[in-house]
């Protein structure tokens, strides 16, 4: 039994998790170890796992993907075109980050990604809610129904809309067993379980009736529709970049998947928030997640849609290095959003502007100074130009907001303030020129996670970073932890490097 009970042969034993491991009692003392073989003394045999086998091959099945693996759809096209296409080629799954572009460069993306993907299935496109404009909301739908986008990604939305509808019910048919297929697949991102119940519920009857009295939708997807659930799959986010609830994943993903139990078990419920390193991928799939979707992490890989300067700034974050920040789409209603903290004045300078527009009726009652402290130190250029660049966008994308503007000045001086917010996103898109202050990063503690994991690895190194790179190791890392985590409960003696599984180029 060489190399059964100590030494490097053995943690090679533990994390090969393609092969049986054959657990082996001493002879001394009858402590268990492991064998490459049986061998006399062999008590038992754990068989092999594959990355494959991880969460729900329910999951794999339905989405013609490999891995039960999604990278989440990071707005302002952070989540790419290349990005997807990436993962679709990887076997995998990714959404293209809709949100936050105008519907000019939205088209121009999706029919990128249509005439890149043709004849794939394994590739979706987000549609983000928008309560303050839900006429956008439903072109949107519209546009991704034209496409023929096979899957799409709702977030944010905390209550069923036509929109939603539309996307869930068209193109419902029922075959010749009756069996109801949907065209569209559909997955809902969710923080809470009363949102979860929505989506796991069909849609509201009134609803359907009036789509399809509008002609939205036909009768017979009309019928359908009332019959299944509004999603397919629903996602559990947690503590995560951007928006979130801060909830912890260990409290909010078994609470989801209960009710899920309970409503509608067909509907596969996944994990996202936190998912930085193969141990919390591994933690996700050991709480019951039938898939993971990434965020934070894929900021940094070639693929995203992110400037250099802001991709080396994320990889030297550390868990602790986030702060939260005003949400420039919601920022009258005080949210928030998780954002990167180290190397970036933004959410103090945000969180500025948040303080004065609570203090304040309008941008006049400003005394002086501060008024020249902001021009100065936050919008690097003069109030007036500011709002001459404001009035300039919202006549052209919502005259209604000019119309609210002009009579309510608190609301004027918000859209000056978003001004600042919305630009700070794009600057760290674009890597703007004498802007690196002011990059908004949504990111979350996961970022930090993986930059400790992969100092010192070929994942350190920022072209090496791909994507699939990337989703390939926190698959395999989170199929070995899960493996030595099975020996150790079996009593086998394990070395604490069994528990370290380091990133390496996998084919």
């Amino acid at each position: 039994m060489a190399g059964t009970f100590g030494g490097t042969g053995l943690v090679e034993l533990a994390q090969r998790v393609t092969r049986p491991a054959h657990l082996v009692a001493h002879e001394r003392d009858g402590a268990l170890g492991l064998s490459e073989r049986p061998v006399p003394g062999t008590v038992g045999t754990v068989p092999a796992m594959y990355p494959e086998w991880l969460g729900d091959q329910r999951f794999t099945e339905a989405h013609d993907v490999r891995f039960p693996y999604v990278a989440g759809e990071m707005a302002h096209g952070i989540a790419s075109v290349e990005l997807v296409e990436a993962m679709a080629r990887a076997e995998m799954l990714a959404f293209f980050g809709a949100a936050g572009l105008g519907l000019e460069r939205f088209d121009r993306d999706l029919e990128r990604l249509r005439t890149r993907l043709t004849g794939w299935r394994n590739w979706g496109v987000n549609l983000i809610h928008r309560p303050d404009d839900a006429a956008m909301e439903d072109e949107v739908a519209v546009r991704l129904l034209r496409a023929g986008v096979p899957k799409i990604s709702m977030s944010a939305f905390l209550d069923i809309t036509p929109a939603v509808v539309r996307c869930a019910a068209s193109g419902l048919r029922a075959d010749a067993t009756g069996r109801i297929i949907r065209k569209t697949a559909v997955f809902a991102k969710v923080s809470r379980p009363e949102t979860a119940e929505l989506f796991l519920s069909p849609p509201p009857p009134g609803l359907v009736r009036r789509l399809v009295d509008n002609g939205d939708l036909t009768e017979e997807e009309g019928r359908l529709a009332v019959r299944v659930p509004v999603a397919d799959d629903i996602t559990v986010e947690a503590d995560s970049g951007g928006h979130t609830d801060g909830r912890p994943l260990v409290a909010v993903l078994p609470a989801v998947l209960s009710l899920a139990r309970r409503k509608n078990p067909a509907v596969r419920v996944g994990a996202a928030g936190g998912l930085g390193d193969p141990a919390a991928v591994a933690a996700a799939f050991a709480l019951g997640a039938a898939y993971v979707v990434t965020g934070s992490v894929n900021q940094m890989s070639v693929e995203a849609a992110v400037s250099d300067e802001a991709k080396a700034m994320l990889a030297q974050a550390g868990v602790a290095d986030m702060a939260m920040a005003p949400a420039g789409d919601m920022f009258e209603l005080g949210a928030k959003v998780q954002v990167l903290r180290r190397g970036t004045m933004f959410a103090g300078r945000a969180a500025r502007l948040r303080q004065l527009y609570v203090e304040h009726p309008s941008l006049e009652s400003l005394a002086a100074e501060t008024r020249s402290s902001l021009e100065r130190e936050v919008f690097g250029t003069g109030l007036d130009e500011v709002w001459r660049l404001t009035e300039q966008y919202w006549s052209q994308r919502c005259p209604a907001e000019m119309v609210r503007a002009q009579a309510d000045p608190k609301h004027k001086m918000a859209l000056v303030f978003c001004w600042y917010l919305g630009n700070s996103a794009t600057w760290a898109v674009e890597g703007a020129p004498g802007r690196r202050n002011d990059y908004q990063l949504w990111c979350g503690p996961a970022a930090g996670a993986f930059n400790t994991w992969a100092a010192g690895s070929f994942l350190a190194e920022p072209g090496e970073r791909t994507v699939a790179q990337i989703a390939r190791n926190l698959l395999q890392g989170a199929a070995v932890l899960t493996r030595v985590h099975q020996l150790s409960t079996f009593g086998a003696r394990l070395p604490a490097d069994a528990f370290d599984f380091r990133p390496r180029p996998l084919a």
